[in-house]
């Protein structure tokens, strides 16, 4: 069985923070992961074939786009 999920970031304040953050992260986009970004979201779709897989995989992504996030906040400052 194939489980999908889709994460997606909209925020018209804050589009040219969450493209740069998608952008930084999609090199480590996994085989079963695509990152699409559009004038007015970012969207992550990922497919598993397990339900933990899919858990710890939205995990480790969140986890990196708040490093992403912070680290982005801090260069601006």
């Amino acid at each position: 069985m194939k489980i999908t999920t889709t994460i997606e970031f909209k925020d018209e304040g804050a589009m040219q923070v969450a493209k740069r953050i998608a952008n930084s992260l999609a090199p480590d986009n996994l085989t079963n992961m695509h990152t699409e970004v559009k004038d007015d979201s970012v969207c992550i779709h990922i497919s598993t074939e397990k339900i933990t897989s899919l858990i710890a995989t939205v995990d480790d992504l969140l986890m990196n786009a708040k490093l992403a996030e912070e680290i982005a906040e801090d260069l601006e400052e």
